[in-house]
């Protein structure tokens, strides 16, 4: 295979890639609760159908058929971020948890991206290399964005919501001891009033007996 049958093969992997993530970004941006984090996706969804377009312009410029090479990188990725909206529930760690997601997506991307661009370069292919590193670009911008982003606000909500968790669970467990103590006082409490009751049944009839025992004595 030569070099550029190789960059051919990349750029259809690329393209099932980009596909892939027009389906995933919409679930994504609906499980988000942060509004910058939504309204962030629903961009980048947008900006990726751009990208589709523009790798359709990089078969044309090769003289090739839009065809696309089934991306297991990308199905790996999409899946662990379709776990997450499945087993966490709506709040700040889910947020931080899909930007480490959406994060992986766009490092893989700037990855297969550069090297496109890259071989491309050496080939000779400057209006491929042109419209690979526009895209490459955009994806460096988002990736740049998501750490702002969870930086600054996402993974600091993210450790305080957890903290508010771990006290709630304190004061939960606080309040079941309370419980289970007062109701071993009221056990305690219970088990000397009877013993006191008993106490009493018994010397009444004591003193009965000995006031029968001596009414006989004076018969």
């Amino acid at each position: 295979m030569s070099l550029q049958e190789k960059l051919l093969d990349e750029i259809r992997d690329l393209y099932h890639a980009e596909k892939q993530l027009i389906k995933a970004l919409p679930k994504m941006a609906k499980g988000a609760t942060h509004e910058d984090l939504r309204e962030g996706f629903e961009s980048h969804l947008e900006q990726t159908r751009e990208h589709v377009t523009r790798l359709e312009e990089v078969f044309a410029a090769m003289g090739e058929k839009v065809r696309a090479k089934p991306c297991a990188g990308m199905a790996g990725i999409i899946e662990e971020g379709s776990e997450l909206l499945q087993e966490e529930e709506k709040g700040a760690v889910l947020d931080a948890a899909l930007i480490a997601s959406a994060q992986r997506v766009e490092h893989y991307e700037i990855g297969a991206y550069g090297t496109c661009a890259a071989w491309a370069r050496l080939l000779g292919l400057d209006e491929v290399v042109s419209l690979l590193e526009q895209t490459l670009e955009e994806e460096k911008a988002t990736d740049k964005k998501l750490t702002a982003l969870a930086e600054q606000e996402v993974n600091v909500s993210a450790a305080n919501e957890g903290r508010n968790e771990e006290q709630e669970g304190e004061e939960e467990e606080q309040q079941t001891e309370f419980g289970n103590a007062r109701s071993r006082s009221a056990g305690r409490t219970t088990a000397s009033a009877r013993g006191e009751t008993s106490s009493r049944r018994q010397a009444s009839s004591r003193n009965s007996g000995r006031s029968a025992k001596a009414a006989d004595r004076k018969r």
